[in-house]
C-alpha cells in the first residue's frame, strides 16, 4: 500500500467546507427554533438547503475516503486510541448522513416540502404522519446535539495533535509542511 502523508487535495477541501457548513447549520438551527421574528423564513430557506448540501457533500467525501489513499496514523498513539480515532471518524461519518436524512424525513412526515430554491422540490421521503413527526422532531434535535459534541471532541483531539502531541495528525488535514 502506498504511503501519504497528507489526505488528498478534495479530501481536504470538503473536510473544512463542511466544518463551516456544519458549524453554521448548528448555529442557525439554534437561531432557528429560537426566533419567532421574520428571521425565522430566512433561517428557513437558509437551513433545508444547507442540509442537503451536506449530506451530498458527506456522501462525496465517504467516496473519495474509499478512493483515495489516507495517511496513517502515528506509530506513537497506543493502539486503544488508534481505534477511538477511526471509530470517532465512522461516527462523525454516520451523524453526518443520519442528520439531514432525519430532518428531511421529519419534514416530510409533517408534510414540509424540502425546497431547494429555484423552484426545486424534493419528494417526500416518508408519508406524512404525525406519529413519525413526534418521533422524528426531538430525534433531530438530539442528534444536532449529539453532533455538535462530537464535533467540539474532534476539535479538541485536533487542537491536542496540533499543539500539544505536535505529531503529524493536525497536518495530514491541513497540508502544511513539517516546519
Amino acid at each position: 500500500m502506498k504511503h501519504v502523508e497528507y489526505f488528498h487535495p478534495a479530501m481536504r477541501f470538503l473536510h473544512w467546507l463542511m466544518a463551516a457548513a456544519i458549524l453554521t447549520m448548528l448555529f442557525i438551527g439554534v437561531a432557528m427554533v429560537a426566533s419567532v421574528s421574520s428571521l425565522h423564513s430566512l433561517l428557513v430557506a437558509i437551513h433545508k438547503p444547507l442540509g442537503v448540501m451536506i449530506l451530498v457533500l458527506v456522501v462525496v467525501r465517504l467516496w473519495l475516503r474509499f478512493a483515495t489513499v489516507t495517511p496513517a496514523l502515528p506509530a506513537s498513539l497506543p493502539a486503544w486510541q488508534r481505534g477511538v480515532a477511526h471509530l470517532s471518524h465512522w461516527i462523525l461519518y454516520l451523524m453526518m448522513l443520519a442528520q439531514p436524512l432525519i430532518g428531511w424525513a421529519m419534514l416530510s412526515a409533517a408534510g414540509y416540502p424540502v425546497t431547494l430554491g429555484a423552484g426545486i422540490v424534493l419528494p417526500p421521503v416518508v408519508p406524512v404522519n404525525n406519529d413519525w413527526y413526534a418521533l422524528l422532531r426531538p430525534l433531530h434535535t438530539w442528534f444536532a446535539l449529539a453532533l455538535f459534541a462530537t464535533v467540539m471532541l474532534h476539535l479538541a483531539a485536533a487542537l491536542l495533535h496540533a499543539f500539544v502531541l505536535r505529531d503529524a495528525v493536525f497536518r495530514s488535514m491541513t497540508g502544511m509542511r513539517k516546519p
